[in-house]
C-alpha cells in the first residue's frame, strides 16, 4: 500500500468546483468564538459540497489569519455571507424555502442517525457558540433540532468536530455520491 500523491486525487480546480452542483444544505454559524473552528467548517463545507455558509453575530469572517490557517483556501471555494443578526439570516433562509434545524440537545430533538432527509430537501443547519450552544431564541425559530447522541461524561462536542460529523452524514443522505 502506498499513500496517494495530491495529483492522483483528481480534485477539481477552483473554477470547476464553483460550477459543481452543491447539495441544498446551508450551514449557519451562530456566534462562534474560535476562528479556527470557523476555518475548519469552511474546509469541511468544501469537502462535502455545502451550498453556502452563513456567518452570524460575532463569528469571524475571512480574511482572517486564524480562519485561513485551518480553511487552507476553502474560503475561496465556499460561498459565504455575513449577518450581524442570526434571526435575520434564518428569516431569509426560511423565505428561500429552507427548513431550519438547530444542532442542539432539546426535549424534542431527533437523533442524527434517525434524521431522514431527501436529496432535494433544502435544509439549513445551525451550529452555536462553543460555550452556550445555539441560543434559545434561535432554537425557537427552527423547525426542529438534530442531536448527536453522546455516551461520555461531557455534554457537547467541539463545534468543528460536530459540524464534520453532521455534514458528512447529511452528504451521504442527500447526494448521489452516497455509497
Amino acid at each position: 500500500m502506498r499513500k496517494l500523491q495530491n495529483e492522483e486525487l483528481q480534485r477539481p480546480s477552483l473554477k470547476e468546483y464553483k460550477s459543481t452542483t452543491k447539495m441544498p444544505l446551508v450551514v449557519v454559524l451562530d456566534n462562534i468564538r474560535s476562528q479556527n473552528n470557523t476555518g475548519s467548517v469552511f474546509r469541511t463545507s468544501d469537502a462535502f459540497l455545502v451550498e453556502k455558509l452563513c456567518l452570524c453575530g460575532f463569528t469571524g469572517t475571512p480574511p482572517h489569519r486564524e480562519i485561513q490557517k485551518t480553511a487552507l483556501g476553502a474560503t475561496d471555494s465556499v460561498v459565504w455571507e455575513y449577518y450581524s443578526d442570526t434571526a435575520a439570516c434564518l428569516t431569509k433562509l426560511r423565505n428561500e424555502g429552507y427548513t431550519l434545524y438547530a444542532i442542539e440537545q432539546a426535549d424534542e430533538s431527533i437523533d442524527l442517525k434517525d434524521f431522514n432527509v431527501q436529496r432535494d430537501d433544502k435544509i439549513a443547519i445551525i451550529f452555536g457558540n462553543e460555550v452556550n450552544g445555539v441560543a434559545s431564541e434561535v432554537v425557537q425559530q427552527c423547525d426542529g433540532c438534530i442531536e448527536l447522541a453522546q455516551y461520555g461524561t461531557k455534554h457537547s462536542l467541539n463545534i468543528a468536530v460536530c459540524a464534520g460529523i453532521v455534514i458528512y452524514d447529511l452528504f451521504h443522505k442527500m447526494t448521489p455520491y452516497r455509497q
